[in-house]
């Protein structure tokens, strides 16, 4: 079943049926490669899963039972959870041992694993466990290429993470003045961001001032904001699981032309590689659109990293957006578009929004942009 297909319509009935869609789709894609079964140790690919934000826990997914492992700490919960998706073990003593015989009792004699995200220490004591009676197979991006699609639920949480994160922005901007520090304005965001239905941030809050602007991911410091130099702030929030980025860079005083020229070279960038995404582009063509024109403007070397990035339940996850990024866009996909240039020991401009491929275009989920 290609996730691509999958309109709300179709999710609203399997819904009503009791289905849990992704599973379904796990399902189709076992049976696809004569695989029984499927481990998952990855977090983010438990909650897709499951719908539940999951912790310290396996998932067992077969056709036969699925089974959500974990401790007394979160039985509770999960049983409240998942009563309709998978049985809850609770694991007591070895919790190798526990898959490995629940992979006999269910004849699961080809079981899928993760390989991105199971240790080699742990691969080795389940193989142990698992003795002459089956096979591990290493699989990569079974779960990720389903979840690049976005469904309407996950949209609105990306959507409800965003409008956080702006309103964010939109108070830091005046909070922001000479001589405070940087990690005062990250305080600052972080306790916004809580009281406006914010879990967390979804990662350490970068506000990077004047020469520190031009590190990447700067770690915030004791630096204080000075006047005439420019603030580049980058915040993300956890909504229900669901994650934001947004990057925008905030001027004290007076812009030198040098400072305002990069910044509409950045600004630009984005514009035209945001007017390039619909359906059927190439991924690396976007990053491309954006990159070259940074280079014919002379500031190619100064732009390292990739265009963007996924985000959903994980900050960086599937597509990537690169020039080397593989396949094509699709109706669903939600990922950050984030140019830059960044000058050593001078200063940095990024700017970066989130948007969502639609069926004929795209949607910036950010907002407004640079507003």
């Amino acid at each position: 079943m290609d996730p691509a297909l999958l309109n709300n319509h179709n999710i609203n009935n399997l819904k009503k049926s009791g289905v849990n869609l992704h599973i379904k789709n796990i399902y189709t894609k076992l049976a696809q490669e004569d695989l029984d079964g499927l481990l998952v140790s990855s977090p983010a690919n438990i909650s897709y899963l499951a719908n539940f934000t999951s912790r310290d826990s396996y998932f067992l997914i077969s056709k036969k039972e699925n089974i959500y492992i974990t401790d007394s700490r979160y039985t509770q919960e999960a049983k409240k959870h998942l009563q309709k998706i998978a049985t809850i073990k609770k694991s007591n003593g070895s919790i190798f041992r526990i898959i490995a015989d629940l992979c006999r009792d269910l004849g699961l004699k080809r079981l899928a694993f993760e390989e991105r995200y199971l240790p080699f220490a742990e691969y080795k004591k389940i193989k142990e466990e698992l003795s002459k009676k089956g096979d591990l197979i290493p699989t990569h991006d079974l779960v990720e290429e389903l979840r690049q699609i976005k469904n309407a639920e996950e949209l609105e949480k990306i959507k409800k993470a965003s409008e956080i994160s702006i309103k964010a922005l939109r108070f830091i901007k005046d909070f922001i003045s000479e001589g405070k520090k940087e990690i005062e304005v990250a305080a600052e965001i972080e306790r916004f961001i809580r009281y406006n239905g914010a879990r967390s941030s979804a990662f350490d809050i970068i506000v990077a001032s004047g020469p520190n602007s031009s590190f990447p991911h700067h770690l915030t410091s004791q630096r204080k904001i000075k006047n005439n130099k420019p603030v580049l702030v980058d915040i993300g929030v956890d909504y229900l699981g669901y994650k934001s980025d947004l990057t925008r860079v905030f001027f004290l005083g007076k812009i030198s032309s040098t400072v305002r020229g990069i910044y509409d070279i950045v600004r630009r960038a984005q514009e035209k590689a945001i007017r390039r995404i619909k359906p059927a582009v190439h991924i690396n063509k976007i990053d491309v659109v954006a990159r070259q024109y940074i280079t014919q403007k002379g500031y190619g070397g100064f732009f390292g990293h990739n265009l963007g990035h996924g985000i959903g339940l994980e900050v960086h996850e599937e597509p990537h957006i690169s020039s080397k990024g593989r396949g094509v866009l699709k109706p669903g996909m939600v990922f950050t578009i984030e140019p830059a240039i960044y000058l050593p020991n001078k200063f940095g401009i990024r700017l970066e929004d989130i948007v969502l491929v639609t069926q004929k275009g795209c949607e910036i989920l950010s907002g407004t942009l640079h507003k």
